[in-house]
């Protein structure tokens, strides 16, 4: 039994008061070896007692996700997502059915291809006209690159709207800000809106800019459907947002805000995820080089002719997309899953020694499902706070203990778009530059072991994300 408060992410940890902040995250699998089964209660005392069942165990974690009706999603977690309208994330039961049934067709082959030629796009746009000729790019920090690149990919492919790295931020007549800087603002602050209540988005600078760019993104959306909609010749585009717009013709009760709604929801989920792991991915690179030189020469076997990788190559690319696994495994962006239970009901739980036991779980309670416990669990992968992507080559390996996109039918229906961005950026930058850490001289003296503390140090923001990552890049 660990305890746990509604203070529990402000206070240190204090055994039988807190757990402390972040807890999940640094216990990984911790409290289920001491306590010798993959599920621990965690009991919080404020504001009234409170045990949530926190699980670590595939099958059990399995049975959780496939039971839609017996453990649902607790929406009201979710409603300070909804601002702009309701959406997939914070709905269930029948409206959540809605939203997808609208949803899954703009997920579709052709929107993936899009993703693909628009990340290509994007890569070498960086090569050719931003690091240009220079043998030697140096990052103060990696997240500020990879930001760009995801809300460049999520521009084109989301709201069919291309922006570059050498963009003049032109602002259109009726608005105050560039696409552009709005997407960006909106995408880099969300934190700001959800913590902040509306009437005190104005108290200083930093909350106004983020309300003036939450309004000019709505306003350029509310563009972006009226001319869509009004267009004598309708265009065949494949982005998200036009996808909806035409799937939703189908259904009169979906809305221009339940559009918005989603499709903002796409924004937050598709922007910050894929951003942390791409960086998580590039320091793994760097501080493993003979596990980027696996990667090189698996590159180079698919394409020997030098040519550039195209969406057909996709699985052919395995050792990339081994890469983006076990750096999900590793760093997963969601470090748990709630639900709650919506009967009484239970679950079976097995320990290291083979042997079940029946959990009885009354009704409404609460439920996590730790996904750090389960992919950092040493029954279901061997050495698992080691960086080795070739596990993902091996045709046994533990498919229900990997869940960084959720499982069941509420897993997350934008993981072929992320995978497919994510093997676009690694394969075209992989195949041009080597990654290496930047060496700063206050550092110079460190052991690997420091160095792998240091470049893969964590925060907490709406996901998982690196700390700081210092890089250089060097063409090959």
């Amino acid at each position: 039994m660990s305890h746990n408060s509604l203070l529990g992410n402000i206070l240190p940890r204090i055994p039988g008061i807190s757990r402390g902040k972040n807890a999940g995250w640094k216990d990984k699998y911790q409290p289920y070896a001491e306590a010798g089964w993959d599920v621990v209660a965690n009991i919080s005392i404020l504001p009234s007692p409170q045990v949530t069942l926190s699980l670590a165990d595939a099958a059990a974690i399995k049975e959780v996700t496939a039971s839609r009706i017996r453990f649902p999603k607790p929406v009201w977690r979710y409603g300070v997502l909804s601002f702009w309208g309701d959406n997939i994330v914070a709905s269930e039961a029948e409206e959540w059915k809605r939203y997808r049934k609208v949803a899954a067709p703009a997920f579709s082959d052709k929107n993936n291809k899009l993703i693909w030629d628009e990340t290509l796009r994007i890569m070498f746009d960086l090569f050719d006209d931003v690091w240009g000729s220079e043998e030697s790019i140096s990052v103060e920090n990696a997240l500020s690159l990879t930001f760009a690149i995801a809300l460049y990919v999520l521009s084109a492919a989301a709201f069919g709207q291309r922006i570059s790295w050498k963009d003049e931020d032109t602002v259109p007549e009726n608005h105050q800000l560039s696409f552009k800087v709005a997407l960006s603002e909106v995408s880099t602050n969300c934190l700001t809106k959800i913590i902040v209540p509306s009437w005190a988005m104005g108290f200083n600078a930093h909350t106004r800019k983020v309300r003036l760019a939450f309004d000019e993104l709505e306003s350029y959306m509310l563009d972006m459907i009226s001319s869509r909609r009004n267009t004598e010749k309708k265009a065949e585009r494949h982005d998200l947002f036009s996808s909806l717009l035409n799937a939703s013709v189908k259904d009169p009760t979906f809305t221009d805000r339940d559009l918005m709604g989603n499709i903002f929801i796409f924004l937050l989920a598709g922007h910050e995820t894929t951003a942390h792991s791409l960086c998580f991915t590039f320091a793994l690179l760097a501080l493993y080089p003979e596990q980027q030189e696996l990667l090189f020469q698996h590159i180079k076997s698919v394409l020997p002719d030098g040519r550039m990788p195209t969406y057909e190559d996709i699985p052919l690319l395995t050792y990339s997309m081994a890469v983006l696994n076990e750096t999900m495994r590793l760093f997963p962006p969601a470090t748990s899953i709630p639900k709650y239970s919506a009967e009484d009901t239970s679950i079976t739980i097995t320990n290291a020694a083979g042997e079940k036991r029946v959990v009885p779980i009354p009704q409404r309670t609460e439920i996590e499902l730790n996904i750090v416990g389960m992919h950092y669990n040493p029954h279901h992968w061997k050495d698992p706070e080691e960086f080795r992507p070739g596990r993902f080559l091996e045709p046994d390996w533990p498919r229900d203990a990997f869940i960084p996109f959720s499982a069941g039918p509420r897993a997350c229906i934008g993981r072929k778009f992320s995978e497919t961005e994510g093997i676009a950026v690694l394969t075209s930058l992989i195949l041009k530059y080597k990654i290496e850490i930047l060496e700063e001289p206050q550092f110079v003296n460190e052991s690997f072991r420091e160095r792998k503390a240091r470049v893969l140090a964590t925060k907490q923001v709406l996901t998982l994300a690196p700390a700081r990552l210092p890089l250089t890049f060097k063409r090959r």
